[in-house]
């Protein structure tokens, strides 16, 4: 037997759809900073929030002055180079996700790494159904060490 669509009834949304902007711990979704060595160790931390005042002390904390530091275009970012480390960026809203700037057939400017590492994070957590802003913490650094 054949069954015929409804059309009246609305397909099922696949996924809750979030408050816009970012997250911070007032509103119960804790931003995640973090960064990557190409080939090493991940170090991820939740913030209070999304601020220049909170990622800097993080940052210059983790990365040894002049270090070159792959990001995209968000703007909290842009003072990297005056806080004494090399940027460059790629623009994912213009569909860029990796550049080959020396055109050496090597795609050296792309955050893929970091990417790879938050989609393992967020398949990681999906089972737990949510996490308490409490517990949250030390599942990151549980999961930066696996």
């Amino acid at each position: 037997m054949k069954h015929e669509k409804n059309l009246d009834h609305l397909p099922r949304k696949r996924r809750h759809k979030g408050a816009p902007g970012r997250g911070t711990l007032e509103k119960d979704k804790p931003p995640v900073l973090g960064m990557i060595q190409r080939g090493g160790q991940v170090i991820i931390n939740m913030l209070s929030n999304v601020k220049k005042a909170i990622i800097e002390p993080f940052i210059k904390k983790h990365l040894a002055p002049q270090s070159q530091v792959y990001t995209d275009e968000y703007n909290i970012y842009d003072d990297l180079e005056s806080w004494c480390f090399k940027h460059k960026t790629v623009c994912h809203e213009k569909g860029e996700y990796a550049r080959d700037d020396d055109k050496d057939g090597i795609y050296e400017i792309h955050v893929n790494t970091m990417e790879g590492f938050w989609s393992l994070l967020r398949s990681w957590l999906r089972p737990h159904r949510g996490i308490s802003q409490e517990a949250l913490p030390l599942y990151l650094v549980f999961l930066s060490f696996a």
